[in-house]
């Protein structure tokens, strides 16, 4: 088979035009544009039965960044693996916010809750190295995924093992972010997502069980003054932020994405 050949061979079975490309070029070690200059090209064996077995996968709906084994993140290159979920542009406005919250200089406690691949906990990390950052997942396999990724970016995160706030007895922090289970359970769109962890999607009849978890415990967690912003599904911000006033909370706000949707909802603890 050769190269075009490969390519016309994805198109039969509604893989999408880029997609392929990225895997011909995975497997070839090459660049996009080498492969318009050699659609002539033989394609060697190896990689030619490799790219064919990302290709079905890919056709049944598993996500390129677990064939690929990466995906970008606020500007990071992150490992993924099937134990976390794909970090998504739409946290990246969490990010963002958190990331107006925490001075540029002098030291800020900063947790966030099931973290998966370290997304959020090591874009924090990297525009802000003078806080303290710790990630919390409560998953084994999610954690030794962000754990990696701090290694191979070489950035300074603490990392525990428990069920969100649980592992943290006794400590305070200035800032808790988290992006935790928001779908509800049944949810028609779960079967696109069959590949990811589905404990990292789905929480409760109405997705909100883990944010209700979070928002009662994040109290006894915050330093006076300190924020709670959690990343929730569209619809979801007027119950989000009923919850965060009933705790207590004040200025309680939300944040849109990207696409115009209410995406994050946050209060500060009272001073």
């Amino acid at each position: 088979m050769t190269v075009g050949g490969a390519l016309a061979h994805a198109h039969t079975l509604g893989v999408d035009r880029l997609d392929a490309h990225l895997l011909l070029c995975t497997v070839l070690g090459c660049t996009r544009t080498w492969l318009l200059s050699h659609d002539q090209d033989a394609m060697p064996e190896g990689p030619l039965t490799r790219y064919l077995s990302w290709l079905s996968r890919r056709a049944d709906g598993e996500p390129l960044a677990y064939l690929l084994g990466d995906k970008e993140f606020f500007g990071l290159t992150l490992k993924v693996t099937p134990d976390t979920l794909i970090p998504r542009p739409d946290t990246e406005t969490l990010v963002e916010w958190a990331l107006s919250l925490i001075p540029e200089a002098g030291p800020a406690r900063v947790v966030d809750l099931g973290t998966g691949s370290g997304a959020i906990a090591l874009a924090l990390a990297h525009a802000r190295p003078q806080a303290n950052i710790t990630a919390v997942d409560a998953s084994a396999g999610a954690l030794a995924v962000a754990l990696d990724n701090a290694r191979q970016l070489g950035l300074r995160v603490r990392g525990l093992q428990g069920s969100w706030l649980t592992p943290l007895a006794g400590e305070r922090f200035d800032l808790i972010v988290s992006n935790p289970p928001y779908i509800a359970e049944g949810d028609p769109h779960l079967p696109a997502l069959r590949h990811e962890p589905i404990t990292a999607l789905t929480s409760g009849p109405d997705g909100l069980d883990d944010i209700r978890l979070i928002v009662a415990q994040a109290p006894a967690h915050l330093a006076p003054g300190g924020w709670l912003l959690l990343e929730h599904g569209y619809n979801q911000a007027p119950e989000v932020g009923a919850l965060l006033r009933q705790q207590g909370f004040e200025e309680v706000s939300t944040r849109f994405d990207l696409g115009g949707q209410p995406r994050c909802t946050g209060g500060r603890r009272p001073a």
